[in-house]
């Protein structure tokens, strides 16, 4: 690490704006901080992220350090950003459980047609967009989890869950119409 004198200077650029100074502060602590992130995550691609949005938040955050150890100040607001990736992370999984929880009890109502409802159900599978009637078939005659449907069709689980509800939605409609 160079001096601290160094460090105080690079942070005054930093302050003014000076591309090249942000540029030093980025060289310095890029390292530390990317092995920081990725011992708490396990994962490259998420540690590349939380490593971008904390050289983001440094840029406008820089105007609010007022001194005292700036490696300190920094992995605050790294600690910060690792417990909002957190956060989210579990905000996500709340959503698609619940998501879940909902298309698993519109399964159920359809289980309990009878033979004469079953028919019906099929003419009106065939008046859904194609998009949607793929999802409803992987999902209840293939019997594919969420999140083999995902992967079949390359697109996040959240998606897949969104699509899904919003098919059963229209097929109930045409159902009930």
């Amino acid at each position: 690490m160079a001096k601290s004198d160094d460090l105080a200077g690079i942070i005054a650029g930093c302050k003014q704006g000076e591309a090249q100074c942000f540029s030093q502060v980025v060289d310095r602590y890029s390292g530390r901080c990317y092995g920081y992130f990725y011992r708490l995550t396990g994962n490259n691609d998420i540690s590349d992220e939380l490593l971008s949005e904390l050289f983001v938040k440094f840029v406008e955050k820089i105007g609010s350090y007022k001194g005292g150890s700036f490696e300190g100040w920094l992995f605050k607001i790294a600690s910060n950003i690792f417990h909002d990736h957190l956060r989210s992370k579990q905000r996500r999984k709340k959503l698609l459980e619940t998501q879940k929880t909902l298309l698993e009890s519109e399964v159920i109502e359809f289980r309990q047609s009878d033979g004469e409802q079953i028919d019906r159900l099929q003419k009106q599978l065939g008046r859904l967009d194609r998009d949607t009637k793929e999802l409803i078939t992987l999902r209840f005659y293939s019997q594919l989890s969420f999140k083999e449907i995902a992967q079949v069709r390359s697109e996040p689980i959240g998606t897949t869950l969104a699509k899904m509800h919003r098919g059963l939605k229209k097929l109930r409609l045409l159902m009930e119409g």
